[in-house]
């Protein structure tokens, strides 16, 4: 029990140095080219830069969360039960921008991590209870994090050739697009999430509007899939 009541206390903790860590570490704009084999200065796969202001949501609705839980649900299993997978999420947050700026191919494992956990937080967590303050802001970090994934990995597959840069990006849409349509329908009645992955392809096409119609196109098409199956899921819940 005692390891129980520590927990959310311990989460708000983790969650506050997740929201403090770009202020302790160097801006991050991407991997540095210069790290990869081959050199790649615009990934197809990542968003336009406008894209990334979601964190400040992301932040926010974190913070609510876990001290919502705290103050009026301590002790809550609705609230226990997808906090120690987000407090492991949001210490590796913590600590991520720190090692992305060096080492992207720890820092695409790290993220891989975050993302299952925040993935695994998102899926215990209640999606009736207390709604906008239990599941929807699991499911805008989950559905980012998602995301994230597949951009940071579609960089390391061209940095180092293993596909081209168009390649990379089509190959990575097409996951993080099927990731998004299971998870969807494992929760039909949340759209946050489907919504995230939407703000998320959208900013793949804007990126790539001008000079690689091919992955503008098939983000067009990803995003308009989870947008349409979104709305299906919510109105079938």
């Amino acid at each position: 029990m005692s390891g129980a009541r520590a927990l959310q206390p311990a989460l708000l903790a983790a969650i506050i140095a997740m929201v403090a860590a770009p202020a302790l570490t160097p801006a991050f704009t991407g991997y540095d080219p210069a790290t990869f084999p081959v050199r790649i200065d615009r990934p197809a796969i990542q968003p336009a830069g406008y894209a990334f202001s979601i964190w400040g949501l992301i932040y926010l609705w974190l913070l609510a969360h876990a001290a919502f839980g705290l103050l009026k649900r301590k002790g809550d299993p609705a609230f226990l039960r997808p906090a120690l997978p987000l407090l492991i999420s949001g210490l590796l947050a913590s600590v991520w921008l720190a090692i992305a700026s060096s080492a992207p191919l720890m820092a695409t494992a790290v993220i891989l991590v975050m993302g299952a956990l925040a993935m695994l937080a998102y899926l215990r967590a209640d999606p009736v209870q207390d709604r906008w303050l239990l599941a929807a802001p699991l499911a805008i970090y989950a559905g980012w994090l998602t995301a994230a994934f597949g951009v940071s990995v579609g960089v390391i597959l061209a940095g180092y050739g293993i596909l081209s840069n168009t390649a990379s990006a089509l190959a990575m849409l097409a996951v993080v697009i099927g990731v998004a349509l299971v998870v969807q329908a494992r929760r039909p009645a949340m759209p946050v999430y489907g919504a995230t992955v939407v703000w998320a392809a959208i900013g793949v096409v804007v990126a790539n509007w001008a000079d690689t119609l091919m992955v503008a196109y098939t983000a067009i098409f990803g995003a308009a899939l989870v947008a349409v199956w979104t709305v299906i899921t919510l109105c079938r819940a």
